[in-house]
């Protein structure tokens, strides 16, 4: 099994919580109106620059604060190919995998630029940055939550394991 995800890097710091990514004063609205304000504490407009596929790219501790699944949702929404960080908050990392968002972690992605683009191995945990012509070791996703990222997440995936439509 190899699961490639290529796309453009945003990058951002460490600390990086859930309500930079999903601002609270939006929870109640359908998760396509609180994608329109993701991340926009620190990059307003985020959610109109990115592409389907960009991958963020950020230092320590992403996803810290409150356990909201909104944050990764909004993220999902907007079709973010995968997260790469140095270290993830316990339950955003899990709550990522439980609603597909593939997320790795790299011990110095200082190397990596905005906008370069890159490919993430998940079964391998190789990064290939193909601006810099670098190749960088992140950790390796096992291979049933890949398939339960590319299932879409935990519940199609169960459903699928499970013969449930």
């Amino acid at each position: 099994m190899s699961v490639i995800i290529r796309g453009r890097v945003w990058k951002y710091g460490d600390n990086i919580n859930t309500d930079i990514i999903s601002p609270g004063q939006y929870m109640s609205l359908p998760v396509e109106k609180q994608a329109v304000h993701a991340m926009e504490a620190i990059d307003p407009g985020f959610a109109k620059k990115v592409q389907p596929g960009d991958i963020l790219v950020a230092g320590n501790n992403f996803g810290s604060g409150s356990s909201r699944e909104t944050a990764q949702m909004v993220l999902k929404h907007l079709q973010i190919g995968a997260i790469i960080a140095e270290s993830f908050a316990r339950i955003f990392y899990r709550n990522s995998i439980n609603v597909g968002l593939p997320v790795v972690e790299m011990m110095d992605t200082s190397v990596i630029q905005e906008g370069d683009e890159i490919e993430v191995d998940l079964l391998a945990g190789k990064i290939i940055n193909h601006t810099q012509g670098a190749e960088y070791k992140g950790t390796k996703l096992p291979e049933h939550l890949i398939e339960m990222v590319m299932a879409g997440g935990l519940e199609p995936y169960l459903a699928n394991k499970l013969g449930i439509s």
